[in-house]
């Protein structure tokens, strides 16, 4: 701080000792804290007055690349091709909105291969974060973090339109069913505890071999997240219809987050990239240019 030297020596030496003592603390403590011109809070920051989401002080698996994690085969329309680099379809649209948001060119991210049951495993990871239509759980929160949601999903049933439940208008109709789902998923879950079958459901490695089995007709149905339903009745499994959306579970809507290693201070930043890509009306663009097909589905009373 420049101080203008007074024209006339002071009274009292100590007192203009004091002032000046308190004028320098007043300006250390402003410097700390920086205010916009706009008047809105600053952007989080480290101790010394960094930006904590700026790109070089991103805590990150490796420097200056930014590492996103997904499983291998990626589905339509979640990934386009099988190829989650591409930019096409919605998560890869999304995870590249997301990276841009934190300062990263398409060609600072690396894309790792993380089969889905590890992606919430307890323990260190090999990504920044992973998007994978991970649904947001309490009891996967014990071994990971997440991001807000960026997008809000239904289960629904797929049957093929020779299936006894291909009619059924309500849950009970399915009571009796044989279904089944990948493991680990919410759509697992939603089998055991929304549709409470009498029979035990059957439990794939991914969804293609539930596909597999649904064709041959070895169970009744599949349940999968809606938008993968749209697309399996449209271009993979021949003669299939999605009998209806299943009821969120305990009346609580599921949404897919971005998953972190626990405890990573990524997921702030992150969440400030969502926010703004919420906000600018991006994320709604970018659903309605791969989900809007999604919406159709008739509801399971």
């Amino acid at each position: 701080m420049h101080l203008r030297r007074r024209r006339h020596r002071p009274a009292n030496p100590g007192t203009t000792l004091v002032i000046l003592a308190t004028a320098l603390l007043a300006a250390a403590l402003t410097g700390c804290s920086p205010v916009d011109e706009s008047g809105s809070q600053p952007a989080p920051s480290t101790a010394g007055g960094t930006n904590a989401c700026a790109k070089p002080t991103l805590h990150l698996v490796k420097a200056g690349r930014l590492t996103i994690g997904t499983d291998k085969p990626a589905y339509e329309p979640w990934f386009s091709n099988n190829d989650p680099a591409n930019g096409k379809g919605f998560e890869s649209a999304v995870a590249y909105a997301v990276a841009d948001q934190l300062g990263f060119a398409k060609s600072e991210v690396t894309w790792a291969t993380v089969p889905f049951n590890s992606s919430y495993a307890p323990g260190r990871k090999t990504f920044d974060f992973d998007i994978n239509q991970i649904s947001i759980t309490d009891d996967r929160k014990k071994a990971v973090d997440f991001s807000t949601g960026y997008y809000t999903v239904s289960q629904a049933v797929v049957a093929l339109k020779s299936s006894k439940i291909a009619g059924a208008k309500t849950v009970a109709e399915l009571a009796g069913a044989k279904l089944g789902a990948q493991v680990g998923t919410t759509s697992l879950d939603a089998i055991k505890s929304v549709i409470k079958p009498s029979q035990q459901p059957a439990v794939f490695n991914d969804t293609n071999d539930a596909k597999s089995q649904l064709q041959n007709k070895v169970i009744d149905g599949i349940v999968v997240d809606l938008p993968t339903a749209f697309f399996l009745t449209a271009a993979e499994i021949e003669d299939s219809t999605i009998v209806g959306q299943l009821p969120a579970g305990g009346g609580t809507p599921e949404q897919f987050g971005l998953l972190f290693e626990k405890g990573n201070p990524l997921v702030s930043c992150v969440n400030t990239a969502l926010g703004a890509l919420t906000t600018a009306g991006d994320l709604a663009k970018i659903t309605d240019q791969y989900l809007a097909a999604s919406a159709g589905a008739p509801k399971l009373g």
